[in-house]
């Protein structure tokens, strides 16, 4: 879902901390009672929010490229043995 950059929305923190999404945002985020948030401080001094099912879905396809079932773990292990026994060879 693209966004553009001059979206502007106003949110109220109350008492005890808790920041009000206003509606409008919420559908266009579409965001939902109970949803996961990843509060992001920026360097700037700003605030991202990223839904957590959202960094999920991101995370997914970064690595849609590996094969299901392949382990890294397993590979990681086999290439440092390949790499100790070149190294015993030479």
């Amino acid at each position: 879902m693209a966004h553009t950059a001059d979206e502007r929305y106003t949110a109220l923190l109350g008492e005890r901390g808790r920041l009000v999404l206003p509606a409008p945002l919420r559908r266009r985020l579409d965001l939902r009672p109970g949803d996961r948030l990843i509060l992001v401080i920026e360097p700037e001094g700003g605030l991202r929010i990223v839904s957590a099912r959202e960094q999920a879905r991101r995370l997914r396809g970064l690595y849609r490229h590996l094969a299901p079932g392949r382990s890294l773990a397993d590979e990681l292990i086999a290439e440092r043995r390949a790499e100790a026994r070149r190294e015993d060879d030479g």
